[in-house]
């Protein structure tokens, strides 16, 4: 059975710190997969810096192109807004009776794991991969025995940064893959109107 782990975001825009986490998941796990699920509007974030998502799957599938491991997924875009990632990790075991999924997140996403809804159905039915995050504290839930710490580089690059620098007029080439950079450039997003 093909291990999948699931790396949810919004990807506002996907940068090299999101690749080097998938990555490292891929060479330090079991995982023979990892795929980006591209979310819908967060309702606890701003919309006004979110680019349409379709434009924001299409730069995931650019940045992961040369890697048959990654794949982009647009699954969550097709489920009632808002996503819930229970909801999703259920319609995709349904779907994909031959895989096994299991989550990627941050040790900050771990911290806040308990306001989610149905944490504890998550957590008792899949597996959870932990990279750590710059002041995240990890509690109690990361002794479960289904939540696995991987120790993954800790990259300090948000995407509100990438998006701050742009609209400042300082490109930052080298925090996303080449082609990212080329479509962000091509379609001016981001910039200053």
């Amino acid at each position: 059975m093909k291990h999948v782990g699931l790396f949810f975001g919004s990807f506002n825009p996907i940068h090299v710190g999101h690749l080097i986490i998938a990555n490292s998941m891929l060479e330090l796990t079991d995982m023979d997969e990892v795929w980006f699920v591209v979310s819908p509007h967060n309702p606890l974030k701003e919309r006004r810096t979110l680019l349409a998502d379709h434009h924001r799957l299409q730069m995931v599938r650019v940045a992961i192109d040369d890697n048959y491991r990654m794949r982009a997924s647009d699954v969550e875009l097709h489920l009632p807004v808002p996503s819930y990632t229970s909801v999703t990790l259920a319609h995709l075991s349904d779907k994909h009776p031959d895989k096994r999924f299991s989550l990627i997140m941050g040790g900050d996403n771990l911290e806040n794991f308990r306001r989610w809804r149905n944490w504890e159905f998550i957590i008792g039915n899949y597996q959870i991969y932990v990279y750590p995050r710059p002041g995240s504290q990890l509690d109690d839930l990361a002794q479960h025995e289904n939540v696995h710490l991987v120790d993954v580089p800790m990259i300090d690059i948000s995407s509100s940064y990438i998006r701050q620098q742009i609209a400042d007029g300082h490109p930052p080439r080298y925090l996303l893959t080449e082609p990212v950079f080329q479509y962000l450039t091509e379609m001016h997003f981001y910039e200053k109107k």
